[in-house]
């Protein structure tokens, strides 16, 4: 059995995240009784990476499952534990949806340009639900379980060890836009194995592409990457 820690960061103080957000009800009701751990970052203003980090280094079993999610996420698959653990025996990082190529100055794990151009499906892999609750719109971007390059930041899952053995950690100058993409190319400079798990979940939000944050993250992230 995997020992996991939910990791999420919220603005919500501790009260109103597990009354109102998607995650803390998630946590809080339907999986109460399930052999989870959790660290909630209440009303944060840090950026994410930085409690991502912090949760990396406070795990004290090296074995330790980090699930890193975000708190609009419902969780509604009675079975994901076990979808973890099948995961983990073909991949060391495990995502949602992914894309199983990556281009230069790419701005998402699923658009090619900085026109938010799809990319073709067959490159393409995961489901993930979208909306205010069930019934939910269904995105199925490709088949599922196949390798990835770039994961969406939604959920990605990795034991500690895998974490602390390559040396990588969340790039904290990226506040929350493109810190995913960001520890995907560290994982792949690190020749970690990345894919998708067929884990129900509905998130309610769609992104905020194109807005100011998001422009100056996309700058950083090309010059960090000298593209």
């Amino acid at each position: 059995m995997l020992s996991i820690t939910i990791v999420a960061a919220t603005r919500l103080d501790k009260d109103s995240f597990y009354a109102q957000s998607a995650l803390g009800r998630t946590l809080a009701q339907t999986y109460a009784n399930y052999p989870i751990k959790s660290k909630i970052y209440f009303s944060n203003a840090r950026p994410l990476p930085a409690c991502y980090n912090d949760a990396i280094a406070g795990a004290a079993n090296p074995e330790e499952t980090l699930v890193f999610v975000h708190d609009d996420v419902f969780i509604v698959d009675f079975f994901w534990i076990d979808k973890l653990n099948w995961g983990f025996q073909n991949f060391d990082v495990l995502g949602l949806a992914g894309n199983t190529h990556r281009v230069p100055r790419q701005p998402g794990w699923a658009f090619i340009d900085d026109k938010m151009t799809w990319d073709t499906p067959e490159n393409l892999s995961g489901v993930v639900g979208h909306g205010q609750q069930f019934p939910c719109q269904l995105s199925i971007y490709g088949q599922l379980g196949k390798p990835c390059k770039l994961l969406d930041g939604v959920l990605i899952a990795a034991k500690k060890t895998t974490l602390d053995a390559s040396a990588i950690r969340f790039d904290e100058q990226f506040a929350f836009h493109f810190y995913d993409l960001d520890f995907c190319r560290q994982a792949e400079v690190k020749n970690l194995r990345m894919g998708t798990v067929p884990l129900g979940v509905i998130h309610q939000s769609g992104g905020n592409f194109g807005s100011p944050q998001w422009k100056a993250s996309y700058e950083k992230y090309l010059k960090k990457w000298n593209e």
